[in-house]
């Protein structure tokens, strides 16, 4: 029986994209380190330019650090509608060499290439046709990676950045992987890396020939999992579309917050925000979830923060913003807060995309009324924007950083 057939899998990345599109748009930003990110003290770092990486500078640095390391930063706040445009102009473009274009954020994307060789031509080129257009259409630098499977794949177009192409045959994905460093590996995070570092575990090669039972102490049996992705054994299809599993809002308090009204407000702002995606997504959920970040640090690093997290099951299905939030603040209640809140958030999960059973039990005509209070709020905010129809005690909300994140039904 024939070995399958290895498949082609590009991974375009666009470089600094936030930040470049300020560049682009603006010439006199040309050659001085911008970062694009929230500017006050708990702000981060969303996207930096070449410039401002060359002092140090990284996406989700703090901002604080960021001024450390370069004091003559240049801070913009970002322009999400902006940079939402491009990147549908750039999905646009990649959906002309294929229609399996996997988006992982606004800015990156894995395209199938597998059996379009002789429509297309060889998969370097079809790169490097992808990566002119882009740039003639946008003005906007994108670097490529090519591989057999996607991890290898997403790994090459950050070796080629900036501005760059680099393919990984299959006979040369081991001569590739093995020097590099375990961090590589999508999915480990400094605290994994560090377990396998003490268990001598440094490259991922290392980690390819380690045995089973040793990954498995260090890591669990996630380990085992991703030291299968070490020896090149990534069977993870790209995904043209992938249903939501769920939905979430969330903001850090430029200073941390122990107003109850305050944080009720904030989570209603959250609520019709989330509610407004599932109603775009025709969607409704089941599950309403609150998350709660305490002020007080008891480790260093970003997750040195207590985290609570509490969830309840609605009796029926929603896409109401005012019982997302009337389940979240009832959720805020039982936590009987002690101490100040650094983040608050509001998600939703357990999504159903068809029409659900009518409850026996409770009435309809309460909710048909919302429903179609809602269809015009929808109607207004989608022609005038969201502040211009607020439900009562809604409030702005201040963000650390403009997301790179895709959210299923954000205009």
């Amino acid at each position: 029986m024939d070995s399958p057939r290895p498949k082609t899998v590009l991974h375009a990345d666009m470089d600094a994209f936030y930040a470049s599109i300020e560049q682009r748009d603006d010439p006199s930003l040309h050659g001085k380190p911008v970062v694009v990110g929230g500017a006050g003290n708990r702000g981060v770092v969303s996207a930096a330019s070449y410039e401002a990486r060359k002092f140090g500078i990284h996406s989700a640095m703090p901002s604080a650090q960021a001024r450390q390391l370069c004091p003559d930063v240049i801070f913009l706040r970002g322009r999400m509608s902006v940079y939402a445009a491009e990147s549908k102009r750039i999905f646009e473009i990649f959906r002309r060499f294929t229609p399996v274009v996997e988006g992982l954020s606004l800015d990156e994307a894995f395209l199938d290439l597998t059996g379009t060789e002789r429509l297309l031509g060889p998969a370097r080129g079809v790169a490097e046709r992808l990566r002119a257009t882009v740039r003639e259409e946008t003005g906007l630098a994108i670097s490529v990676g090519i591989a057999p499977i996607k991890m290898v794949a997403k790994i090459a177009s950050d070796c080629a950045k900036p501005d760059g192409l680099l393919e990984i045959e299959p006979a040369g994905m081991r001569a590739f992987l093995d020097p590099l460093p375990v961090g590589r590996i999508w999915g480990v995070g400094p605290v994994a890396r560090e377990r396998l570092e003490r268990g001598g575990i440094r490259t991922i090669g290392d980690l390819a020939v380690a045995e089973g039972k040793h990954v498995e102490g260090l890591l669990g049996d996630w380990g085992l999992r991703v030291a299968r992705l070490a020896r090149g054994q990534d069977v993870r299809e790209v995904e043209a579309y992938r249903d939501a599993v769920s939905m979430s809002e969330e903001n850090t308090f430029g200073s941390d917050v122990s107003d109850l009204g305050t944080l009720s407000a904030a989570i209603l702002t959250h609520a019709e925000s989330v509610a407004r995606r599932l109603r775009r997504s025709d969607a409704k959920a089941r599950t309403v979830v609150l998350k709660v970040k305490l002020a007080r640090r008891v480790q260093r690093g970003p997750r040195g923060f207590p985290l609570l997290t509490r969830r309840a099951t609605l009796a029926d299905p929603t896409d109401d913003g005012g019982e997302i939030a009337a389940a979240a603040q009832a959720l805020l209640a039982r936590c009987d807060l002690q101490e100040p809140v650094r983040l608050i958030g509001v998600g939703t999960t357990n999504l159903i995309s068809r029409p659900e059973q009518l409850s026996l039990f409770h009435a309809q005509s309460g909710r048909a009324r919302r429903a179609k209070l809602n269809q015009a709020l929808d109607r207004l905010t989608d022609k005038y924007g969201t502040k211009v129809v607020r439900r009562a005690g809604q409030s702005d909300v201040e963000r650390a950083a403009p997301s790179l994140q895709i959210k299923r039904g954000e205009d």
